[in-house]
């Protein structure tokens, strides 16, 4: 099944030509739009009722120029996304992640059933504040096997990683892969709306721990009632059988750990209090990542090598957004980009608010499917969506959430994602049974979306 879905770049690349095509079809047209200042910020917002159609400019080699177009319009987001991945690389490759929560889990010696939200709000901690969901993958190498030696699944295992990486990435306050960008590209302010964000990473990780909590009790109770039953005992009984040897952790590797917290805040206080945008917060991502390599005794070939291979598994998702921004460049050369515009205008616009909000959560959901990565979605999406919400009656902000939840939750069912299949072949889970486990939980993150959109759009959020 999965052979059969296209490459993403393959997917992208359609759309360049979908976008070529539509120029030839469609109408031009433009939107007026004004210069507003929100919180000490200028962004520009379009004037409703200000339409007026006008001649397309038909593209047609163009959609060979439009990939580079795309690298120069978004190329601080693409050197950004190489400098972040390289620099969490070489911090993975200290261990200091893995090695302390290890030592969590050490401390709970008895009390198993505590280690799991204690887990999972560890990495949906680093899935908020800094975009975890690649470098969760390894860490089911050492959960699922930790889950099974305590008497639960291998789901549970990967639950306390993946999972819990993956609803902090979607609930975000943070993460600088997705909502930095979104918010970015929606011409808001970095860390706006932060009160709020932090409630809803609350709550939907809150909802997920009780999920995989009450889950692991019942499997504990009867091992049978889990769907990886047959697969996993023969497993459970090697893991019995011998001691499971992990690394100790070191003063290197909470030297390292400190670097990353105080990383963090100074990306928090640099956004807030001196204005940083990404240039800044990709350098000070780069300096955490070479400060946390000396620490942990890396030689500069080393630091250089665990960079590198780390931007190596980010050049997928650079190329990606680079593409992404292809498309931009041949709607607006081709002067159609506001015609579609108010083609999806004059759908939500007509809506309420609330529903508009809802269809806009229903849009970046159904496009998670094709396109997974967070960071190319919010290239191809939100320059669209942002004026839109002016249109529609909502913030901007309440756009970006909307982003977000239809980018995060479905992150972790998807069979075009390659970190859900990645992980689930690390942690040898047919992908089926995960899914027929999954979906259920997908229902309540669903409801949780709706639910929490609700107060953004009664409050007009900023």
């Amino acid at each position: 099944m999965l052979k059969k879905v296209p490459d993403v770049f393959v997917i992208v690349f359609a759309l360049i030509v979908l976008a070529a095509l539509l120029t030839w079809i469609l109408p031009g047209g433009k939107f007026e739009r004004r210069t507003e200042t929100v919180g000490g910020h200028e962004k520009e917002v379009v004037i409703q009722g200000s339409f007026a159609y006008e001649d397309s400019n038909p593209q047609h080699i163009q959609v060979f120029v439009a990939p580079l177009k795309g690298f120069l319009k978004l190329a601080e987001i693409v050197v950004f996304i190489f400098l972040v991945g390289g620099a969490f690389f070489i911090l993975n490759e200290t261990g200091a992640i893995a090695a302390g929560t290890y030592q969590l889990v050490r401390l709970l010696k008895g009390k198993e059933l505590l280690v799991i939200p204690i887990v999972m709000l560890f990495f949906s901690f680093f899935g908020a504040a800094f975009g975890m969901c690649e470098e969760a993958m390894p860490f089911a190498l050492i959960f699922v096997p930790l889950a099974l030696a305590m008497g639960y699944d291998s789901i549970v295992g990967v639950s306390m990683t993946f999972l819990a990486a993956g609803v902090g990435f979607a609930g975000a306050f943070v993460n600088p892969f997705t909502l930095q960008i979104a918010q970015g590209l929606s011409g808001i302010p970095l860390m706006s709306g932060l009160g709020y964000r932090l409630v809803v990473w609350f709550i939907v990780t809150s909802v997920t721990i009780a999920w995989v909590m009450v889950y692991a009790v019942r499997i504990r109770r009867d091992p049978k009632k889990s769907p990886m039953y047959e697969l996993d005992r023969k497993r459970r009984e090697e893991i019995l059988e011998k001691q499971q040897e992990h690394s100790a952790f070191t003063a290197r590797h909470g030297a390292c750990l400190l670097t990353l917290l105080v990383t963090i805040g100074l990306m928090i206080y640099g956004v807030i209090v001196w204005g940083w945008y990404i240039s800044e917060i990709g350098g000070l991502f780069f300096a955490m990542g070479v400060v946390s390599g000396i620490l942990a005794g890396q030689g500069p070939n080393k630091l250089a090598q665990s960079f590198i291979m780390g931007v190596k598994d980010m050049a997928g998702a650079a190329l990606v957004v680079g593409f992404a921004g292809g498309i931009l460049v041949v709607l607006e050369d081709g002067n159609i980009m506001d015609t579609i515009l108010f083609g999806m205008a004059s759908v939500t616009s007509r809506m309420p608010p609330m529903l508009a909000a809802d269809v806009m959560y229903g849009i970046q959901m159904c496009l998670n499917l094709f396109i997974p990565s967070g960071s190319t979605k919010a290239a191809l999406t939100m320059p669209l969506m942002a004026p839109l919400a002016d249109l529609s009656g909502i913030t901007r902000q309440t756009a970006v959430l909307a982003y977000q939840f239809g980018d995060g939750f479905t992150n972790m069912i998807i069979p075009t994602s390659g970190v859900t299949v990645g992980t689930l072949g690390l942690a040898k889970i047919p992908y089926e049974k995960w899914a027929r486990w999954n979906l259920p939980l997908q229902v309540v993150f669903v409801i949780m979306a709706l639910a929490l959109l609700v107060w953004p759009v009664l409050t007009g959020w900023q």
